[in-house]
């Protein structure tokens, strides 16, 4: 069986946690794609997508949708009213439209899973606060969203102001609530089956220092060594030819 880690190794710095480089996670890729040819078809959803196989609802996994959208038509409107870019602008209306459309799917699965999944009274309190900044977000998208249309993305002076200052509460209370969201899961351990870690476990760290350090002195002794040495040059020789036809030869060394 074909292990996933070996798929998503190709993705984590060219595979140099691992030793391999580019070459072994290429065939690490490759010897993964030829273990699903002998899968079935819920055997291969699995390997390719282990954690949406893994979790009891999909409200993880769309959260991060809305705060993209939302987070992005915000930066946008507000860059193009200040920059007078009318195309930034409508891009950012597209923007906030598809964060309402993702928000709504969100919050629905939120309560579904606030319904699936065990939690204490510690954190109970916790979860409703962050269900009520969720229907807030939504709420105050699909206004600034039916705003947006009826005014045909033209809204202009002091109302756009109201509809900029709107905007970014929106991104305030969406942001409060992924952070409710974020405790309850990396605090409380919501919905999270805990792997036990054994002592001294191992910490993904990058050393990038140790690519670029010099080489010790001693690796380098011998070649200074040769570049201090005196070469001596060959004797030369000189060929004397007298007027009597004898010939004497002369070296010289240096």
């Amino acid at each position: 069986m074909i292990d996933m880690n070996n798929f998503l190794r190709f993705q984590i710095h060219g595979g140099a946690d691992h030793g391999g480089g580019i070459a072994e996670t290429v065939a690490s890729l490759l010897a993964f794609l030829e273990g699903l040819l002998y899968k079935e078809p819920n055997e291969i959803f699995v390997s390719i997508l282990p954690g949406i196989a893994s979790i009891d609802n999909i409200h993880p996994l769309l959260v991060h949708f809305p705060i993209a959208f939302l987070s992005a038509f915000f930066v946008l409107d507000l860059v193009g009213t200040l920059a007078k870019k009318e195309q930034w602008r409508s891009v950012a209306g597209w923007f906030l439209y598809l964060g309402t459309i993702a928000a709504a799917f969100t919050v629905t699965a939120g309560f579904i899973a606030a319904g699936s999944v065990e939690h204490g009274g510690n954190v109970h309190e916790i979860m409703e606060r962050h269900e009520h900044f969720g229907v807030s977000v939504l709420s105050l998208a699909a206004v600034l969203s039916v705003w947006r249309l009826l005014s045909r993305g033209l809204i202009q002076g002091v109302a756009n102001g109201l509809f900029l200052l709107l905007s970014a509460v929106l991104c305030v209370l969406m942001s409060l609530g992924a952070d409710l969201g974020g405790l309850m899961v990396y605090k409380y351990g919501v919905a999270v089956e805990a792997v036990p870690v054994p002592e001294g476990g191992y910490t993904h760290e990058h050393n990038h220092a140790e690519a670029i350090k010099p080489k010790p002195e001693a690796e380098h002794a011998p070649e200074a060594e040769h570049e201090h040495e005196d070469i001596q040059p060959a004797p030369a020789e000189h060929n004397h030819v007298h007027a009597d036809g004898h010939s004497h030869e002369h070296k010289h060394t240096h």
